[in-house]
């Protein structure tokens, strides 16, 4: 199951949320700290690879009761998902989230780059992708 998905721009700033799973919801403030955080601890540990080769950061957190996948754009928008530790296909979730990002988000002649994303086709299709990856699991 995906519990969370998060969107951030070059800047760390959260453009998009939402709680898919039986989660508790938090303030706005919490999930802007939380992607935040998140994009901080992105930027240290892509600085702190101990090869000469540039890292791309945190890629997966495992927890016993989560794991957070991160997938960094060739643009810089991260898309970070909290999913279930069991979960099968999080990375192929993520490549079609982005692609659902810039086919719906990007091609939006109303939308502002780096701006919050309010598409409601975008909206729809991330529902229909992660319903068929949680009926396909």
């Amino acid at each position: 199951m995906i519990y969370s998905l998060y969107i951030l721009n070059k800047a760390g700033t959260l453009i998009f949320q939402n709680d898919f799973g039986p989660t508790e919801k938090l303030s706005l403030n919490a999930y802007i700290r939380l992607g935040s955080t998140f994009h901080g601890l992105h930027a240290i540990a892509s600085n702190l690879s101990p090869t000469t080769e540039s890292s791309s950061g945190i890629d997966v957190i495992e927890t016993e009761t989560f794991k957070l996948h991160c997938f960094q754009s060739p643009t810089g928008i991260k898309f970070f998902i909290v999913a279930d530790p069991n979960h099968p296909s999080v990375d192929e979730i993520l490549r079609g989230i982005y692609e659902l990002y810039a086919d719906y988000v990007l091609k939006n002649p109303f939308y502002e780059i780096e701006m919050q994303i309010r598409c409601d086709l975008f909206d729809y299709k991330l529902a229909r992708l992660l319903k068929v990856n949680t009926t396909n699991d």
